[in-house]
């Protein structure tokens, strides 16, 4: 049903703005049309101060209860999520980061679908440097079953800022597991293979803030070596064929050594489509 109970999960580092957090945490639960019945925020590590202020007032003006997660050590986001996982309360579990934004009808609208017997759905997503009003790009993911899983052989098929899943799914399919900035790619792959019905609504729902090192963090020999396990896993798991093996490994392998300026240009071209400012 679409009125079902669900928990929103978001964690929080030392590293997000305290503004930002104050921002995602209200759009996604004072101004949504449905809010969540609980949220679960984890705190991944010591954060500093200010941080820990915007949360409290946040927490002290939630209109649902809200369960602090406190892990002593920054223990990365996988293992960050795992915990949150376990404090959520309810079957449904959507899914937020500390920067972005949710759009007033995005549960509500993600709820619809999942009544229908969908075990994960995303959105589609307006990219932002700073300003909410001045739009840089927008992410449309593949829609349908048959679309989603094609494409989740050579990409990752959902944005992770804006789903929303049964938790269920998630554990039949082994959880969140580190890898590098790819644990959701790799958690998403699993939940396909295990037969997790899978939906995106193409509408951005979601307004993601692209960082100033958001094209740093894609490159280098770590995410290299992390996108090396992550396709040899796919493959060991029998999800990829040799050639899809082989063509992931040089189009996203070498995508991971190019440089930041390029880097930036073919992700504009492959997973964005830019829309005009203003």
């Amino acid at each position: 049903m679409a009125d079902e109970p669900f928990s929103l999960l978001l964690p929080v580092y030392f590293r997000d703005d305290p503004e930002h957090f104050r921002l995602a945490f209200k759009s996604s639960v004072l101004d949504q049309t449905r809010a969540p019945d609980e949220v679960v925020l984890v705190q991944d590590g010591p954060i500093p101060p200010a941080l820990d202020e915007a949360i409290s007032e946040s927490v002290e003006a939630s209109p649902v209860p809200v369960t602090r997660v406190r892990l002593a050590q920054n223990v990365g986001l996988a293992v960050a999520l795992e915990k949150g996982l376990e404090a959520c309360r309810h079957g449904i579990v959507a899914r937020m980061d500390a920067d972005d934004v949710s759009l007033p009808d995005r549960f509500a609208r993600q709820l619809e679908v999942l009544a229908t017997g969908v075990d994960i759905v995303g959105t589609g997503m307006l990219e932002f440097l700073d300003d909410t009003k001045v739009v840089s790009g927008r992410r449309v993911p593949p829609t349908g079953q048959q679309e989603i899983v094609r494409y989740s052989r050579f990409h990752d098929p959902f944005n992770h800022p804006t789903v929303v899943y049964r938790k269920a799914a998630v554990r039949k399919a082994g959880g969140y597991q580190p890898l590098g900035l790819m644990e959701d790619y790799w958690l998403f792959v699993r939940m396909i293979d295990s037969g997790a019905k899978v939906a995106n609504l193409p509408d951005p729902l979601v307004m993601y803030r692209v960082g100033a090192g958001a094209y740093n963090r894609r490159g280098g020999l770590g995410q290299f070596r992390a996108e090396l396990r992550l396709q040899r896993l796919m493959r060991g798991r029998g999800f990829t064929t040799r050639s899809q093996y082989a063509r992931n490994l040089v189009t996203r392998g070498l995508y991971r050594f190019l440089p930041v300026a390029v880097r930036k240009v073919l992700y504009q071209r492959i997973i964005v489509r830019n829309v005009p400012h203003g």
